[in-house]
């Protein structure tokens, strides 16, 4: 009896300690969803710098280069979902911001993404 008693303590607590993990991530979850939804939908802020540059090609000539546009990071995005919002790639948007640490996004932190 000693130790069937001993094999099911060993089993219940890893399982005690996952159930209560879970609890806790799923109350952390629906509090955060909470807040988002108190504060309404977001809508994402585009912004473009009032310059632009200008090269020149070939002499007397002077052509506009393509603008830079950045975004405004709004929460709960991620790299890949700025990059489906103006259709580029992950990547891209890394090359452009080589500053940006992709799993730690800043709310409200510009990147450039053009």
């Amino acid at each position: 009896m000693s130790r069937r008693h001993s094999s099911l303590a060993r089993l219940a607590a890893p399982v005690a300690f996952l159930l209560a993990v879970t609890v806790a991530v799923l109350i952390v979850r629906s509090a955060l969803k909470s807040d988002d939804e108190a504060t309404g939908p977001t809508t994402a802020r585009e912004t473009v710098p009032a310059t632009t540059s200008r090269t020149s090609t070939r002499p007397g000539r002077t052509t506009r280069s393509p603008r830079a546009r950045f975004y405004e990071i709004q929460p709960g995005d991620t790299l890949e979902t700025v990059a489906a919002k103006f259709d580029t790639s992950v990547e891209q948007l890394l090359v452009l911001n080589p500053e940006v640490d992709p799993v730690a996004l800043g709310i409200g932190e510009r990147i450039r993404v053009k």
